[in-house]
């Protein structure tokens, strides 16, 4: 088994050559039968073990899991959780809160030492159960294609073994393992498809596992290749929003051409829909599809939002706009002159340096050079307040910010993101939006700050500030 596990690996790609893994270790057969090829291939691993709290023998589990990685030389960490107390705080079942419990103790853990990808014990005998539950859950093709063999940073490397297989392994090295309750349970939803719908089927097809493998093939690919027409039309048909600061909101909205994706085909026009929800956190489920198709086809407006109320769905005559609406807090930081000073939630840095080199400015450039004598105070940003004025450049008289904003057609989450400049008189200068005209007399050898506003590149220099 061991050579065909380094064979999988090899055409699969999975594993990177020196990357240390972090396996979820269990104690039973499958996460013991990939922990030990794992380590016999050569590859740096770490067990990982979570007692769940639920069975008084998982103390004595936890000790045999520790033991067995000491005689193999593997690193082993442990940890703790209440699962029944949190499925009960969180009104969801054991299976589910078993599950988020594990995946989350094994993401910290995977961080804390170093490890870039997790390695779990799922096997072909997973593989089906899980397509099975899907079918009958009412599943699209996502759901048929199974089990991932790799989900960012989660890879399964048994998926090319059964669960016999593993136990075969196992007991010929003369390993102990211990068996899960819960996996005779048929209370359980897995364990009730496991021990008699897999039977049954096994009956009638004695190589079921494998047919359903090759199904869960056919469709990952075919759902893949759909995926990929779809998000073509989303980048035909895409409108570019907020001009030269479409930076700023590039990870909470976007919006499309309505009668472009009215036109595809439904099954397109559904996935095309779904994937830009999905892109910003949002899930769709079947009845916001029903009532978005519908009341486009009947030419009219409206809105939906998507489960867990982060992702709004609009559309109006021209356009569907998809967006986050977490609302966004008030900041207000120095700015650092000279250096960078970046904003790793929103994705942009201003670049200060000073400069007697002069050149022409428009009041809504990315860059400008303000005169060191004009400026009172220290420079520092903030976010947009309510009331802000700014004299634009070349303009006399005060207009207000959210006028300006109006006229660079700036989306809400662009308006919120814009860091406005100030110093202790007041705004200065909305990148891309207005330069107040106080910083116009700049003569020809005085010094000025030159600030470049955009997003963040490369490796920032180390005259930088982190902030927001």
């Amino acid at each position: 088994m061991l050579e065909t596990f380094r064979d999988h690996l090899e055409q699969t790609g999975l594993i990177p050559p020196g990357l240390r893994v972090l396996v979820g270790y269990s104690g039973g057969a499958d996460s013991t039968c990939l922990l030990h090829l794992m380590h016999c291939a050569g590859i740096d691993v770490v067990a990982a073990h979570l007692h769940h709290g639920m069975r008084p023998e998982a103390d004595e589990e936890l000790e045999k899991c520790a033991a067995f990685c000491d005689s193999l030389g593997i690193p082993f960490v442990s940890g703790r959780s209440d699962v029944p107390k949190m499925a009960a705080d969180l009104k969801i079942g054991l299976e589910e809160a078993g599950r988020e419990a594990r995946y989350t103790f094994f993401q910290q853990a995977a961080f804390q030492l170093e490890c870039p990808l997790i390695a779990t014990a799922h096997t072909k005998s997973d593989h089906a159960e899980t397509i099975l539950l899907n079918l009958a859950r009412g599943t699209g093709m996502a759901g048929l294609a199974g089990i991932p063999a790799r989900r960012e940073n989660i890879v399964r490397p048994l998926l090319f073994a059964t669960r016999e297989e593993t136990r075969a392994y196992c007991e010929a090295h003369d390993f102990w393992f211990h068996e899960d309750p819960a996996n005779s349970d048929i209370s359980f939803s897995r364990a009730r498809i496991r021990h008699r719908v897999l039977p049954d089927l096994r009956a009638i097809n004695p190589g079921v596992e494998t047919a359903l493998d090759r199904l869960s093939s056919l469709v990952d690919e075919e759902d893949r290749f759909l995926n990929g027409m779809a998000a073509a039309a989303l980048e035909q048909s895409e409108i570019h929003l907020n001009g030269p600061l479409r930076f700023l909101t590039l990870d909470c909205e976007a919006k499309f051409n309505r009668d472009q994706l009215a036109s595809l085909p439904p099954v397109l026009f559904r996935r095309a829909v779904r994937l830009s929800a999905q892109a910003l956190g949002g899930k769709l489920e079947r009845g916001h599809f029903e009532e978005i198709e519908e009341s486009i086809a009947a030419g009219g407006n409206g809105s939906v939002t998507v489960e867990g109320g982060d992702v709004v769905i609009e559309w109006k005559e021209d356009s569907i706009h998809v967006r986050q609406v977490r609302p966004t807090q008030t900041y207000r930081y120095a700015l650092t002159v000279p250096g960078e000073t970046i904003s790793d939630e929103f994705g942009w840095q201003f670049t200060a340096q000073e400069t007697r080199n002069h050149t022409p400015q428009n009041r809504r450039d990315l860059c400008v050079q303000l005169p060191k004598s004009q400026i009172k105070g220290s420079l520092y940003f903030r976010s947009a307040q309510p009331g802000d004025q700014l004299r634009p450049l070349g303009f006399g008289g005060s207009r207000k910010l959210s006028d300006l904003f109006g006229e660079a057609k700036l989306t809400l989450a662009a308006r919120a993101r814009l860091p406005i400049l100030c110093d202790f008189v007041g705004p200065l200068w909305a990148p891309g939006v207005c330069l107040d005209n106080r910083m116009a007399n700049l003569g020809d050898e005085e010094i000025a700050i030159q600030i470049q506003f955009g997003p963040v590149i490369g490796d920032p220099s180390h005259n930088k500030e982190t902030c927001v």
